[in-house]
This record gives structure tokens, sequence and C-alpha cells, in this order.
């Protein structure tokens, strides 16, 4: 992997798309927010390659507006990137591995964290080495403490000790449908916060040979600070998952750790999205960033493994996104 796992990938070649994106949950307000950055090089005889920020925030409290979303288009010439140390520039946005800032509309964002010591792959070596994975997804700041302020209309919220998460994924072509849950901001039954823990998983159903095949559902974790890693190809079709869009259902293991969880996200609190894959195809995306997600943690070190360790919850502070490829009725798309 390059110096920062957040380097650019694509190098001026047709038939590729590249995303960056920060989520978090503002603590005092409840407010959640996805930040993107991104490509798209269609394939040959396609539009032209072009750039794009995204701005989608979720409020919960009483009386707000229904979600905001926000993105803007530019040819890829507003792209640059410089791999050590990182830096992407779209327009006059910018994202490091320390932070990001950017304005467009009525939205704008200035954002900080320390950079994370390590970084987690969703996709196996094995499946990169052998090009059988369509996306490569990589969590460079997986679990960091974010600060700053984000402007949304005329309100300006401050951004402070924000649990948040920075990810990168690149790739072809997106999945048939999937699921993607992460969230880094839990608590225990007795409502006290639970340090250096966080969990991001997906589970994907893709196209094989015209056939749909899957769902596969990596998982990268950390609990308790140890490391959760359910990546290998047994693992990920070992793991059980079921998903709707209203929420996902599952069960990922390691060797030392069982995981089973159940997201949860109000229709009211999703944003509709479209994805564009090289291809022209569309995907139909519907995120919420105000989920809830309750995780129940067998530890074979500390019961067996037989009886739930603890129970860790996380109430309208989880990250969720749901997608297949026709609209869903009745939820707004927000972009296109």
């Amino acid at each position: 992997m390059p110096a920062s796992a957040n380097a650019l990938r694509w190098s001026g070649q047709p038939g590729h798309y590249e995303v960056y994106y920060v989520t978090l949950t503002e603590p005092s307000t409840g407010v959640g927010l996805w930040i993107r950055y991104t490509m798209v090089a269609p394939k040959p005889g396609g539009e032209p390659a072009t750039c794009s920020l995204w701005f989608l925030a979720m409020d919960p409290r009483p009386g707000a507006s229904t979600p905001v979303g926000r993105k803007a288009s530019f040819g890829i010439d507003q792209l640059s990137a410089e791999p050590d140390p990182f830096e992407l520039r779209i327009g006059e946005a910018v994202l490091s591995d320390a932070g990001m800032s950017g304005r467009f509309e009525d939205v704008a964002w200035e954002l900080s964290w320390t950079p994370a010591p390590r970084a987690y792959e969703s996709v196996h070596p094995l499946l990169q080495r052998l090009g059988a994975a369509q996306t490569v997804l990589v969590l460079p700041h997986a679990d960091v403490s974010i600060d700053g302020h984000v402007t949304i209309g005329a309100e300006r919220i401050e951004v402070a000790g924000a649990r948040g998460g920075q990810a990168h994924l690149w790739g072809s072509k997106h999945a048939r449908s999937w699921a993607w849950v992460h969230c880094n901001d839990f608590v225990d039954r007795q409502g006290q916060p639970v340090p250096d823990t966080f969990i991001d998983g997906v589970s994907v159903v893709v196209s094989r040979l015209g056939r749909e095949v899957g769902p596969s559902t990596p998982m990268v974790a950390r609990i308790w600070g140890h490391d959760f890693l359910s990546t290998s190809p047994p693992r990920i079709l070992r793991n059980r998952s079921e998903f709707e869009l209203s929420g996902w259902r599952f069960e990922a293991r390691d060797r030392r750790y069982r995981l089973v969880g159940r997201v949860e996200a109000q229709p009211h609190q999703l944003a509709g999205v479209t994805y564009h894959d090289p291809d022209g195809e569309l995907a139909y995306c519907y995120n919420s960033e105000v989920a809830s997600l309750q995780l129940e943690v067998y530890d074979r070190a500390r019961s067996g493994g037989t009886e739930p360790t603890a129970t860790l919850v996380s109430s309208g502070r989880a990250h969720f996104e749901y997608a297949q490829r026709t609209p869903v009725s009745g939820v707004e798309l927000l972009t296109r």
C-alpha cells in the first residue's frame, strides 16, 4: 500500500471511479454529516471525466427540516492530488490525512483530526491481488476525534470531539446492491462510553456471469483496543447478512470475537442519492447518518463465546447506507 492509504489510484485511465468520505455525528446537536470527494472516468466512448463535492446532513432535533443534500460537479481539470504527504483538491476544497475544508452553494466545512496510527482494509489482500473485487475499500482513519465547524444555510455548527471516520474506495463498478455501516460512538448498557471501539462493515451482492451472487460480508472493527478482521474469502461468505432499506442484521466472526449487529434507520431520515458507474449504469443509495446500532459482542477469551460478553449501543450515532439498482418509491433523491 502507498505511504498514505488515501493516495489517489486513478492515473488517467477510463473506466474508473474513486471516492473519499468522512462521516461523523456532532455530539451536542446529534446532527449527522456525510461529506464526499469523488471522481468518475467513464469507459471509452462515454462522457468526459468529472469530479464532485457532496454534502449531506441529517438533523434529528425537533422541528428540523428533512435531510439536506448538496452536490457540485466540475470538469476533471479541477481535480489534483499529491501522494506524500497526501493532499487531494477539487476546486477550492481540500482533503488531507489531517483534515478537510471546502464550501459551495450554502454549505461549508472546516474539520481536522489527528491521523490514525494504521489503516484497515475491508477487501482481503488476496482478492486485491487477483483483481476479484470491482471495488476496494480502505479506512485510512477509521476512528478519530474531529474538531472544527460546518455551515448549513444560515446555521454554523461547532464540532468538538466528534467521533468519526474517513474512508477511501475505488474501482470499476459498484455492486448490484449493498448495505454498509460505520460506528465509533458506542455506550454500554450502563450508558458509559466505550473507548477504542469501532465497527465498519459492508455486505454486497454482485453480478457474476449474468447471475447475482452473494451477499459477501467483510467486517473490520476494533473492540476494546483489540483488532477484529473478518475479511478472508471463506469468512466473508459465511458471515450472515440480511439487509433492506430500513436496516440490516448481520453476524461476523474472527478468531476471538463473534459480533451480532442490528442496524435501524428511520425512513424520514434517509437521504436518497444517485451514484454513476463508469459504464453509465446508475445505483440508487439511501443513507442515514443518524441510524442506530445494537452490537452484541461474544468474546471467546472472556466467556468462551457462548454468552454475550457485552451489548454496545449507538442510538442515532451510527452511519448506514442501503443501495440497489432501481429507485425506491417514496424516498426523495436529493442528488443526481
